[in-house]
This record gives C-alpha cells, structure tokens and sequence, in this order.
C-alpha cells in the first residue's frame, strides 16, 4: 500500500500536515524533525533555501528573508485591500509586479529575487513531497490537498497552479470541512440507513486565520454538505495580535520600550503570546510572561490571566458567534435538528469558544477528532477513493458551491442577457447545459453574485468561436456545458455546435435522432431568457435551454412547465397515435461537433507554469548541491573532533600512534579545525572529500592498530582452543576410543605433526606480539591467525572426522521370499489362493 503514494495534505496558514492511506488506515507522516506538523515557512540564504521547521527555527535571525502568511496572498493583486491589510504583519518586502500581482522581494544567492506566493507555495510543497517520499520510501504523484471552503475561483487556480509547480498531480481540491466531515462518517457504523432521516452534525474548524463552518447530513455510507458559513478573517491570530497589542501597552508605560518599533522583539513577542495564549486554554490562573534580551537588551516580564484575555478579544468572540448563528440560518435547520457539534483546529481549545459553541447550538463540542490531523486525515481518505489501486469502503461524497454563480452573454439581437446558473449552496461538483441559437461566434461570462471575500466578482469569460449560420441563413443550435468540477472551479468545460441533415447523407460520426427531439427535450428545461416573442420560441430560435447533465452523482432534473408549454406550442403533446407513428418514421441525422473556446481566465498561463517549474527545478538542483557540499564538510568537521578527541592522554588511540606522529597529527587536526571556519567555509564539495581523504590514509592506519589489537587475542585464543581439541583426539585415539578407532596410524602421525607445528606457531606469534609497541604495525594480523587456523583446520579435520567403513553381513542360507536375488530383483511372495464367500463368511 506505502508504494502506492496515496496521500493528503493538510495546507494550513500556520502548519502542513500529511496523512498517507495505508492497508491499516490513515497515519500521518512525520517529518525530518520527528514532528507531524511541518511549518509553512519558506527562508532563503546565500546558498540555498531552508524549508519548513528550519525555516521557522531561524525566523528570527533572517526575517527579511523568511517567508510566511503566504496561503492569504494566492490569487490576489498587489493592490487587493486584504493584501494591503496582511502587509501590515510581515516583515519581509513585498510589492507589486509589472502585471499587477505580488512579488515577494527576498535575497538568494547573493541576489535580490521575487518570487509570487504561488511560487513559495509551490516550494513548501516541494518539501511536503520529499518528507512524504522519505517516509514512504517511493516517489509521490497523486494527492489531495485541502483548501478553505470559502476560497474562490482565483484562489483555487493559483493553487493548482502551486502544485502543478512542484510536479503534484492533484486528484482534488478538498473544502477543509468537508475532508473533516468524511474523516469523521466513513468509521461511523451506526449512521442512518439511506431511507431514513438523515443525521445532521456541524463542523466548527477555526484555525490560525481562519473560522469556517459546515452543516453535514449523514446518511450509511452516504455525506451531503448542506451549507457552510466563513469567516475568513477571523482566527487565533486575532488572539495573538490582541494580546501583543495588550503587552506593547503594558511594556512602553513600564519599559518604555516600543515593540512596534522593532521588528525583531514584536516577532519574538507574538511567540511568546502564542505560547501564553496556549496555557491560558488549560490554566485559569494569572500566567507569567518573560522575554531576555527583548530590547536595548533588557529582559521584559508581564502576567495575563484568561478573564483579561476574553475581554481583551470580545470583538473576536463576536465575530465566531455570529458566524456559528450563520449556518443556521444557511443550512434552515434549528438547534434541536443538529445531533451533534464537531470541532477542529487550534482556536477551538479556548474555553470561550467551546462555550459560545455550548450557547449558539443547545449541545457541547465534541472532540472525538483529532483537531490538528483531521483534514488531512479526511483528504487521505479522499485521495485513496479516487485512486484505482486503492479499494476502499463506498462512501459518497457531496459537497456544496458556498456563492451563486451568475452568467451574463451578448445576446443575438444586441441585448445582453445573463441568469443564475448555480444558486448559492448548490451541489458540486455539478454540470448544466445551456442551449444557445446563434449565427456568429459569442461570448459568455461567470460572476459570483453574491458577496464574496474577494475584490472582484469576475469568474472568467469564454469566447465560443467557429458558430456559423446554417445553409438557409438560420441559427445553430450550440451547447454549451458549465461546470463546477471537482476542483470547486466554475467552468465552461465545453461548447458543441449541433447540426441536422436528412437521413440521405449519412456519415462518419453521426447519431439518429427523431425529428420531434421529444426524448432528447424531456433532458432539458427551457427557458425564456433573449425576450424572443411566441413564434420564435415555437421556432426555437434565440431561446436558451438549461439542463443537468446525466451524469455520476448527478440527479436529472424533471421536465420544467416551460418546456411542457414549448412542446404544446410545437404540437409535440398531441396524444393522437397517427401522428406519433409518422413522426417516428421521420429521421434526421445528428452531427455534434466540438467548437473550441478562447477562455479568460484567472491564474498562470501554462507557459508561466513551465517557466516556473524549470525555475522549481534549478532551485532543487541548487539545494541538492548545498546538501551535499554541507554534508560533506560536516563529515571532516566531525572526522577531526573525533580523531583528535581519541589521541588525548588516556583515550582509545593514545598507545597506538608515536609520540612525534600524534603531535604532528594533532597539529594538523587543529590547522584544519581553524581551516574550517576561516577560508574553508565555503569551499566546493569536492576540497572538503579531498582532505578527509588525505586526513583519513593517517587516521584509519592508527584506527585499524587499535582494533587489531582488540580482536587479536580472541583469534589467538581461538586457534589454541582448535589445537587442544585435535590433541585431545589424539590422546582419545591412544587410550583406545572407539570413536577413532578406524584411523590408521600415519593418519594419527600426521595430525600429531601439523598439531605440533601450529603449537609452535601460536606460540612465536605470541612471543612476537608481546615485544611490539602498540603504536607499530604488528607481525601477524589477525586475518593472519585466521588464515593459519582454517590452514590447520583443513589438514586434522578430514582425518578425525573420517566416516567409519560400514560391516559387511554375510547372506543367509537360503533366501526368504521377499529377500533380494542376484539380479537385484524382488522375489514376489506367493499369494495365498482365492477364498470363496462362503468361505470369507465363515471366517
């Protein structure tokens, strides 16, 4: 199942996590530092970049050049006022690019560089997918990644545009409630039956910059997001800015110490709150506050209890009840309906949130889900539904469009036109088909109607070309396919022109349809949108039609009124069975042919998206390079320390190199140390591999003395034992044993010889070993002794172990029957004759 990189992401502002589907359920995937959680933060050197929990553990020494907040500037333009907003709170440059978007100014190499946020993202995903290929010891493809529920199209684009970057192919993008709802229905195995009255839990996930709630009916084996209710802009941030705000006061009235005025201590102060705001959610008791060295170098100090800090965020605490309110009034259900409140995320662990959850629902928060996996454990889940090599529980999953999409197009005779094509809440992903009469190519354009957080409305345009008059000058039918896909993405995915001949001409690609198109129409609900008059409609001229593909997971609308009155216009409800058969029997050729369509879209063209990859992947290379060059010199570093650690008086390889030689070595181990942090800083990976080369033909040398006078004495001691059992043979063989008994004389003689001569040989060894200094190579190598061993081995065991002959047994007299003949053959045992079944019966 591991080879399968079946994965999820979690993609937080704050954090990232990972859960991987696996044969025994969903596990979360640790990464490099042992941790489930991998910062989103993207730092940049001289040499390389420094991803994740490095990253932030050097965020306060580079902070110009560490990068984070991101996940709130994709999709957007400099001149956003969110943007503007968010600027306010990074301490890094960021500032607009030539087509209007945000470049983030950081140094790299040496050099100045800008970089958009859908490229820092891509970079942070970068890491994601080496920590999971790490772990699951394969190369990652196909994933889920989580994103708000109230992100739009922009912002959905750019992330795809992210991933597509750092080479993910991404399968879904995943509302974070509703990967939290599936992670909690798919275990459940007391859920209602699909006939039955469905139960209704609400999911309350706020995060770190973030409040989004989602009303879930769940049926066995079956979720339906009913409605959700956001604030975007609400979050544990808020917490922490108000509590830093809180000790700025407090610091510049006894301090007079500004942390606004320095970037640094207002950094290291909003950790510090962040850790308090933590032991505020366990503890209701007056918490102390201390930072050294906060500023001009002085140490700072201050206390907060949890009562000051739900004053000090009332206005926060507002903002999430009315949100909590929203989705009742979004999903029309009443507290009594809801069966049970889930929560999720960080923020949720503060006791005024739980009880908010407590007033506005009539329940109490539930945490049966773990609150910082969840999401990712729920896109893992949807990950491995829809990857074909993994077999998982059926569990159909629908989510919800949170805006109403609206569509606008130039009519055919000069008069705009636009309707409602998705309603707020509506089922995604989801296709409707529009049927347009049109002589000359068009354009249709997407806008969100209602409020969204997001300055522009504009979803995108589509210019439909290639639409020409028919031959007798009249309109053509076109259909043109809108989609909210799988992505949550609004589309226009395709555009058909839908052309009829007589049965006459047929040809290649071409469907029959009957003339009246009754079975095709009973699909479609017409409406009347260009304002034609009567005759045309009967006609069918400038009147558009919507249906609802008949697609997978996608219910088929029934025939609408307007449509019924069309057909009874057009004669086409006429019950009379005449008219029927002549109908039938008139048949017309149907030929569809796809029109292609010049989209405006938001998002990367693909052209920058290759641009950026090729950028991607000489970062990667850079980095690699890094890795290895710093893996290289740590590897000297930590070669001197430990051989000059080891020649110290007393230590293990002190008696095993001369005094002169450990002198000089040790004086070169300390040049090279020095060697190290001045002009050897930064070399190429290749000086740092040539010296531990060089340093290593003197190190290993006293290395190998030290161990082969370790192993020496057990070889020694080995042999000796070898030759003491053959002289026991012998003394076995003499008293008359009648183990060795079989062996002849010369064969006692010649392991008596080889015996003697080993003896002697052990005992020179021992002799010569003893009156060498330790620090000199030794006469006789332990691979020696083993060699002299086996050598001896092989001359006396043959002969001790030398197999007995078997005694031979004279033959018997006369043969049995049964016994072998000369010719090797059995005799056959004469069989006794055929017993009648009287007789059989009496015996």
């Amino acid at each position: 199942m591991a080879a399968m990189s079946v994965i999820g992401i979690d993609f937080g502002n704050e954090s990232c996590y990972i859960a991987v589907a696996k044969a025994g359920g969903i596990e979360t995937i640790a990464n490099d530092y042992s941790l489930r959680g991998t910062p989103s933060c993207v730092a940049f050197s001289p040499k390389n970049r420094i991803l994740g929990v490095a990253a932030k553990n050097q965020m306060v020494t580079n902070m110009k050049n560490t990068v984070f907040g991101f996940k709130r500037l994709l999709g957007r333009k400099f001149s956003d006022p969110h943007v503007q907003k968010e600027l306010k709170h990074f301490p890094f440059k960021v500032e607009q690019r030539g087509d209007g978007g945000i470049g983030i100014r950081v140094n790299y190499l040496g050099e100045d560089n800008v970089f958009s946020p859908e490229q820092i993202t891509a970079m942070l995903f970068t890491k994601l997918k080496d920590i999971a290929a790490t772990a699951l010891q394969t190369q990652i493809n196909d994933c889920v990644i989580s994103v708000p529920s109230y992100y739009t199209n922009a912002e959905r684009m750019a992330l795809l545009d992210a991933a597509g970057i750092a080479g993910l192919n991404v399968l879904r993008l995943m509302n974070e409630t509703t990967a939290t709802a599936l992670t909690y229905g798919i275990y459940k195995q007391d859920l209602p039956a699909p006939e039955e009255k469905p139960r209704n839990v609400v999911f309350v996930d706020f995060g770190y910059s973030s409040l989004q709630v989602a009303a879930c009916a769940f049926n066995k084996g079956k979720l339906r997001v009913l409605a959700t209710a956001t604030d975007p802009y609400c979050g544990g941030r808020d917490i922490d800015m108000a509590l830093a705000e809180y000790f700025c006061q407090d610091f510049l009235t006894r301090f007079k110490l500004d942390p606004k005025k320095n970037q640094r201590a207002f950094l290291r102060l909003l950790q510090e709150v962040e850790k308090i705001k933590k032991q505020m959610s366990a503890n209701s008791t007056r918490l102390p506050l201390n930072i050294e060295c906060f500023m001009e170098e002085r140490d700072v100090s201050g206390e907060m209890q949890r009562s000051t800090m739900e004053q000090l965020c009332s206005e926060t605490f507002t903002r999430v009840e009315r949100t909590l309110r929203a989705i009742l009034h979004n999903a029309k259900l009443r507290p009594e309906d809801i069966n049970a409140v889930e929560v999720v995320g960080g923020s949720t662990r503060i006791p005024a949130v739980k009880s908010l959850i407590e007033q506005v629902f009539g329940k109490n928060a539930s945490t049966t889900l773990n609150q910082d996996e969840s999401v990712a454990r729920g896109a893992a889940l949807q990950c491995a539904m829809l990857s074909p090599a993994v077999r998982v529980r059926e569990f159909s999953v629908s989510d919800v469009q949170p805006y109403a999409v609206r569509l606008a197009w130039d009519a055919a005779r000069g008069e705009d036109g636009d309707m409602e094509v998705f309603p707020a809440f509506h089922a995604a992903p989801f296709s409707k088909m529009l049927t347009f009469y049109r002589k000359e190519p068009f354009s249709v354009s997407a806008y969100y109607s209602d409020q969204v957080p997001y300055p522009d409305n504009f979803i995108g345009q589509w210019n439909i070309r290639d639409v020409q008059p028919t031959a007798e000058g009249e309109s053509q039918k076109v259909k043109l396919k809108v989609r909210v896909n799988i992505h949550g993405i609004v589309t226009v995915a395709s555009a058909s022109l839908v052309e009829k001949k007589p049965d006459s001409s047929q040809t290649d690609n071409v469907d029959m349809e009957n003339v009246n198109e009754k079975e095709n129409r009973d699909q479609e609900a017409p409406m009347d949108t260009n304002g034609a008059s009567q005759e045309q409609q009967q006609n069918g001229p400038d009147n558009q039609e919507v249906r609802e593909d008949n697609m997978k997971g996608e219910p088929q609308e029934k025939q609408s009124w307007t449509q019924r009155v069309g057909q009874w216009f057009s004669g086409e409800g006429n019950d009379d069975k005449k008219d029927k058969s002549k109908d039938k029997s008139k048949k017309v050729l149907v030929k569809t042919i796809e029109l292609p369509i010049d989209a405006r879209t938001h998002g990367f063209s693909q052209q920058d998206v290759n641009a950026y990859m090729e950028q991607e992947g000489k970062m990667q290379a850079q980095d690699r390079q890094e890795k290895e060059r710093a893996d290289a010199r740590n590897a000297l570093e930590e070669y001197v320390y430990e051989l000059r650690g080891k020649l110290g008086a007393g230590e293990t390889l002190h008696d095993f190199v001369a005094e002169e030689q450990r002198h000089r070595l040790v004086a070169h181990l300390d040049a090279l140390e020095q060697w190290l942090y001045d002009e050897g800083e930064d070399q190429n990976r290749q000086v740092y591999s040539d010296k531990l080369s060089e340093l290593r033909t003197e190190g290993e040398p006293i290395k190998q003395r030290r161990l082969e006078f370790e192993l020496r004495p057990g070889a020694l001691d080995d042999f000796a034992l070898s030759i003491q059992l053959t002289n026991k043979a012998v003394d076995q063989f003499k008293a008359g044993d009648a183990k060795y008994a079989h062996l002849s004389e010369a064969d006692i003689q010649k392991v008596m010889e080889a015996s003697k001569n080993a003896l002697s040989w052990v005992e020179s060894a021992r002799q010569a070993l003893a009156h060498t200094p330790r620090h000199q190579a030794p006469p006789h190598t332990t691979h020696q002794i083993r060699q002299e061993r086996q050598s001896f081995e092989s001359i006396v065991n043959p002969i001790l172990n030398k197999p007995k002959p078997k005694e031979k047994t004279p033959p018997p007299a006369s043969a049995a029957p049964g016994d072998a003949q000369p010719d090797g053959q059995q005799q056959a045992p004469p069989q006794a004759p055929p017993q009648s079944h009287e007789q059989m019966d009496v015996e």
